[in-house]
């Protein structure tokens, strides 16, 4: 399967972009790219289903909202998620499924902590047919 995600280098902070044929898409991706930054998500099993729901004023915020709310599911309630599944997307609301497991230090691998979502260099576009996100991480 294509990675349709790539990892973006900064000197204090890392970023991705992240793309796909609708908006659902990039967004299901950037949040893929992000578990995968902190988890070998090969050692993930999406046994349980947790359910988000997030609303901003413009899509940029959406999806700092989205990675910040997985990024919340994961550090917060020790939830190691795996899969993504947006059933309603619009300019200012978004409602998803996540599915993963609890995380458990003997299964899972860890690889870097990221503290924060960021609005640096933050974007969200559309190019031929294409959704192309970009966002940085605090880590």
């Amino acid at each position: 399967m294509q990675k349709d995600y790539s990892i973006l280098e900064h000197p204090s902070d890392l970023g991705i972009e992240a793309q796909g044929s609708s908006l659902i898409e990039a967004f299901q991706n950037a949040a893929t790219a992000l578990m995968s930054i902190i988890l070998d998500l090969k050692t993930v099993t999406a046994t349980e289903c947790r359910h988000i729901t997030v609303s901003a004023i413009d899509e940029e915020q959406l999806l700092v909202k989205w990675l910040s709310e997985i990024l919340y599911v994961y550090d917060g309630q020790r939830f190691a998620c795996s899969e993504f599944n947006i059933a309603e997307l619009d300019r200012t609301h978004l409602e998803a499924s996540v599915r993963g497991e609890m995380f458990l230090e003997t299964k899972h691998r860890p690889k870097l902590d990221v503290k924060a979502v960021t609005y640096h260099q933050l974007s969200v576009k559309e190019n031929d047919n294409k959704w192309i996100v970009r966002v940085f991480f605090d880590i």
